[in-house]
């Protein structure tokens, strides 16, 4: 029987309001975006995505 992969990013119990943020990041080399991936505490996401 196959197994069923359960993927999580909680980690310990201590990181229990952690949020994974994509962010767009257009390089100043060559003009391209990449993708930017954090993990954030749920109460700083606004200022993630603001920019401070």
């Amino acid at each position: 029987m196959a197994k069923k992969a359960v993927a999580g990013f909680r980690g310990d119990k201590q990181q229990k309001n952690v949020v994974k943020c994509i962010r767009m990041v257009k390089s100043d080399r060559s003009g391209a975006y990449a993708f930017k991936e954090e993990f954030i505490p749920t109460e700083k996401v606004k200022d993630y995505f603001t920019g401070k």
